[in-house]
């Protein structure tokens, strides 16, 4: 096999972009030892639209694994859902 040094390497070109602006965040639930799983559950079918069983799934792997991604999207759709939970008396976070 020959190398041919006269051939011109193809150049690929990026596109810049607003990584911020595109940026995905997540909100996260923390395990407390003082609301219930029904209260729990009850706020991620209220507040993040979550159906029965995601509530169910979710407000198990906060007990068990100490918090849980219950949503993601951008900072702007999650922060009101944050507020809103923490009025609950549940600890969350957007990251």
């Amino acid at each position: 096999m020959r190398l041919n040094l006269e051939e011109t390497p193809e150049v690929l070109e990026i596109e810049e972009t607003d990584i911020d602006s595109e940026k995905e965040h997540t909100l996260i639930v923390y395990n407390d030892d003082v609301n219930t799983f029904e209260h729990v559950i009850n706020t991620l079918i209220e507040v993040c639209n979550h159906t029965l069983e995601q509530a169910e799934q979710c407000t198990l792997i906060i007990h068990y694994k100490g918090k849980c991604a219950v949503k993601t999207g951008d900072f702007d759709e999650l922060a009101p859902m944050r507020n809103s939970i923490c009025d609950r008396g549940i600890s969350a976070e957007v990251v």
